[in-house]
């Protein structure tokens, strides 16, 4: 997963002043180059680039921003995300220094063109570096100052260069505002939450970095000592906690407009808190902006946030009192999908105060007995909340707004209690509390902890945000008292729903005690769910574009989550007489919500066999889509069966793990090579190594030595060729591939039709859902074409296309009348008659092709081409029609 987010990206800054000559910025190229405006009436902006040397050899490549106008402006610092460059925030700073500031962009230390070790901002580099750079600010002849070399100056950015802008203001007493977004108040508890590894984070971090190479020394060691150990020591705790905002807290006093992600496992919202806390106690104005979407996807309302940020400078760089900085707190609320395509409707709420996590708690009462459950022996199979990095990037918990739940706990491994439907819809703004007791026979226990919103009846249950807290518990042989502050979140609970406290063993982001254990746990008070916001009234909706389609994440989250081979419930015995057989559909039926006689799929039943490249066709609403969802394990269908070699799907049924799926828009690690990505994919499954097979995937993918190319590098197709070898690790019987071909041209479609069919080659099974009619007739073996619901035709291409009924004959030169009546009067002929293109033959019962083309070369027709007379389009479409 790219770290940088889309338009808002990251930062730092460093000690507050250091010797005239090493302060002393040496300009070592520059050149300057002229931006269009975007309209006539805008000013033009001038970007100037320089490569300026930061005294202790490190050199950093800068932009400079300015619009035309007499006088001096504010200055602004705007920094990029981690793994980006200065490129990344360009239109927003075009867009400043048209609204009339002067802005300096830079790319971080070892990013871009810059040079030297990435520090995590560490305060004698990257927040030293924002020092010099404010020292330069401070001698243009453009920038407003507040007295002699103290520019008026304020500094925002996102993730990385968010912590950069908090420590701008705690190192450098000249900054004067502040906006940073989806960033860390202190690393330390972002990667180690209660003594807990993030691991999928951390080793994500890193190879967005470019390796550990590329960092300096001691946070390299420091990586590889708590990676190798799983457990975080005090001396990589220090190490982190010395380099974040938090260690300055008393020192950052400036204005400061906090934004932070909802659905973001890595910098959760308790790390806002935490610096709108500190900040305000200082007693500078804070406000607080809690945004859809965040590191692991969503809407991040890029414009809405970007136009805050320019108003919050409007009012606290220009000093203009009438600009309007937004309220004191909002939330952005997700109603669900829209009526345009890709399209979610978000709601803002606010309030003139921030109520902080723990606002206006309300109890609510669990029910379960003291439960004890294991934690297995190498922490495997692991249970599932976050999926971080997986999905162009993850966005997995944008799904939970939208009413789609990728969490997996494994029976044994977790206890749960529950509470009484609720009355009245219940609206969490905050961080949920419980107490239990937890008692270990290991020393110390390690658990997670989630609160589920779970349906009437008990089936759907949905992890709010996908997120979970981590706990360490220390000294647990003995028994012990334990408050479990949950994750923050934004969540309303319907009428008639439950909540579910859970306690896991394992958590695939996280790292587990690797020696066995066994658990116990038990309640000892009711869960306090914070309200703050219950009452308040919503703003008018705000329609947004979502990064994340919901079908693009729970496929790519299916190949992830249904290698943990998860029994939930006691599965239907397996067919021996349908072992060989690859899939077999039978009376398969899904309603709609809510919906006691509309349908999805209806009474569908086909069969799939060995070596066929099947394609599954059907007009929008067709039914398509759920049916693969179906087949996947991922919704539950309301009748029929499915078989996979025999075996009934259901949720994370074993057997799932001979299917491989890809859906289109695959997201990879752009810094890494293509083969990295494959290898870092497939150890988050947890299986061994030589299970991916991974060179036979590659054989069949065709990548050749772009393998070794980091995908940023990579073509469209090439994109969707790794895609599919990431479905085909482990060489599943069963590949299904969805819309494959979508955005390739012609030759990559015809590189995509030669993979798909070298794999079915092998004895194994391809599905394929295409609109593309033509390719699906030279790559398909055979067709299921559904409409409203249901199956229309399924067998062999030739068959449906009618290569066995009509032909046509295409032929040299005309053929004349006399002629077309010798073939009409050929045996096993029942006409034929003669077309723009040659000859439309129809065969009789007893007719073959063969014996056709035998007798027109006897009378010397000059024959051309023999083909079926209609296309697959023509087939299709009299088929649909058909069924209208």
């Amino acid at each position: 997963m790219d770290l940088r987010l889309p338009r808002l990206r990251g930062l730092l800054r460093g000690p507050r002043r250091l010797g005239a000559a090493a302060a002393a910025v040496v300009v070592l190229a520059g050149a300057g180059t002229w931006t269009a405006a975007a309209d006539d009436d805008a000013p033009p902006v001038r970007r100037t680039d320089r490569v300026m040397e930061m005294g202790d050899g490190v050199r950093i490549d800068t932009s400079y921003f300015t619009s035309s106008g007499a006088g001096r402006r504010p200055a602004v610092l705007l920094a990029h995300g981690f793994g980006g460059s200065k490129n990344d925030v360009r239109q927003q700073a075009q867009d400043l220094a048209r609204d009339g500031y002067a802005v300096l962009t830079w790319s971080a230390r070892s990013f871009g063109r810059s040079t030297g070790k990435i520090g995590l901002n560490d305060p004698k580099g990257e927040v030293a570096d924002v020092h010099k750079l404010i020292d330069w600010l401070a001698k243009q002849p453009q920038v407003q100052l507040d007295k002699s070399g103290d520019p008026r100056v304020g500094v925002s950015g996102a993730s990385y260069g968010g912590a950069i802008s908090l420590l701008a203001a705690g190192y450098d007493d000249r900054v004067d505002a502040i906006a940073p977004s989806v960033t860390y108040w202190n690393l330390s508890d972002a990667l180690f939450p209660n003594g807990v590894f993030k691991k999928l984070w951390a080793g994500i971090f890193v190879n967005s970095g470019g390796g550990c190479e590329k960092f300096e020394a001691q946070l390299c060691r420091m990586y590889e000592r708590v990676a190798e150990s799983g457990t975080p020591d005090a001396q990589a705790e220090q190490l982190l906690a010395e380099r974040s905002p938090a260690a300055v807290a008393d020192r950052i006093k400036v204005p400061t407009l906090l934004m932070q992600g909802q659905t973001d496992s890595l910098f959760p919202l308790d790390q806002a808190d935490a610096a709108a806390k500190a900040i305000r106690a200082n007693g500078a104005p804070v406000d607080v902006d809690w945004i859809a979407g965040g590191h692991d996807g969503g809407d991040m309302e890029a414009d809405r946030v970007q136009a805050r940020v320019h108003s919050w400078f409007d009012r606290y760089l220009k000093d203009d009192k009438g600009a309007d900085t937004g309220p004191a707190f909002r939330v952005t609320r997700t109603l669900g999908a829209g009526s345009g395509d890709g399209e979610t409707r978000l709601k803002g709420v606010d309030a003139d105060s921030y109520p902080g996590l723990e606002g206006r708690p309300r109890s609510i009462a669990l029910t379960g007995r003291e439960q004890s459950f294991a934690n297995p022996a190498g922490a495997s199979p692991p249970g599932v909340s976050s999926l971080p990095g997986l999905g162009s990037g993850g966005g997995l918990a944008q799904l939970s707004s939208l009413g789609v739940s990728v969490s997996l706990d494994f029976p044994g491994q977790f206890a749960a209690f529950e509470s009484a439907p609720v009355r009245d819809d219940l609206q969490i703004t905050g961080s949920p509390t419980a107490t239990v007791h937890v008692k270990s026979t290991s020393d110390d226990a390690v658990l997670f902890a989630k609160v589920y919103d779970v349906g009437p009846g008990g089936g759907r249950q949905e992890l709010p945000s996908q997120l979970v807290e981590p706990i360490r518990v220390e000294g647990a042989k003995a028994g012990k008292d334990v408050t479990i502050t949950l994750p923050a979140v934004d969540h309303e609970v319907d009428d008639g729903h439950r909540l579910r406290l859970v306690l896991a063993s394992t958590d695939l982001a996280y790292a587990s005690p690797n020696s066995p254990a066994t658990y116990t746990v038990s309640l000892k008070g009711d869960l306090k769910v914070p309200t703050a916001l219950g009452d308040a009234n919503a703003a008018a909706p705000l329609p947004a574009w979502v990064w994340w389609l919901p079908l693009a994440g729970a496929v790519l989250a299916l190949v992830l989550l249904v290698t943990g081979r998860r029994r939930t419930t006691a599965p239907a015995a397996p067919d021996p007489g349908l072992a060989e057989v690859p899939l077999q559909i039978t009376d398969l039926s899904k309603r709609y919500a809510k919906s006691a006689d509309r349908y999805a799929v209806r009474d569908l039943s086909f069969r799939v066999e060995k070596g066929q490249v099947l394609g599954l066709l059907g007009p929008n609403g067709a039914g398509k889509t759920t049916t693969l969802r179906m087949l996947m394990g991922l919704i539950k269908p309301d009748g029929g069966e499915i078989r996979v070699f025999g075996h009934a799907i259901a949720p994370g049924a074993p057997v799932l793990s001979r299917v491989g799926a890809f859906v289109e828009g695959a997201g990879f690690l752009p810094h890494l090579s293509g083969r990295e990505n494959l290898e870092l994919y497939w150890q988050a499954t947890g299986r061994p190594p030589e299970d991916a097979h991974l060179d036979e995937a590659l054989e069949i993918a065709g990548l050749g030595t772009a393998l070794a190319r980091a995908v940023r590098t990579y073509s469209q197709g090439m994109r969707q060729r790794l895609a599919i070898a990431q479905a085909m690790l482990g060489l599943p019987d069963l590949l299904i591939l969805d819309e494959p071909t979508n955005g390739l041209d012609p030759p990559q479609i015809r590189e995509m039709r030669e993979v798909m069919i070298r794999y079915a080659a092998a004895g194994r099974t391809v599905i394929v859902s295409s609109h593309l009619l033509s390719e699906v007739e030279q790559s398909c073996t055979h067709l299921v074409v559904m409409d409203h619901g249901q199956l229309v035709q399924a067998g062999p291409v030739r068959e449906i296309v009618g290569s066995g009924d009509t032909l046509l004959v295409g032929t040299a030169t005309p053929v004349d009348d006399p002629l077309v009546e010798k073939v009409a009067a050929l045996p096993g002929v029942e006409s034929a008659v003669r077309g723009d293109e040659g000859l439309v033959v129809r065969l009789g019962a007893d007719g073959s092709a063969q014996r056709l083309v035998a007798e027109l070369v006897r009378l010397e027709v000059p024959v051309e081409s023999v083909g079926p007379h209609r296309r697959l389009e023509d087939a299709f479409l009299t088929l649909i029609g058909e069924s209208a």
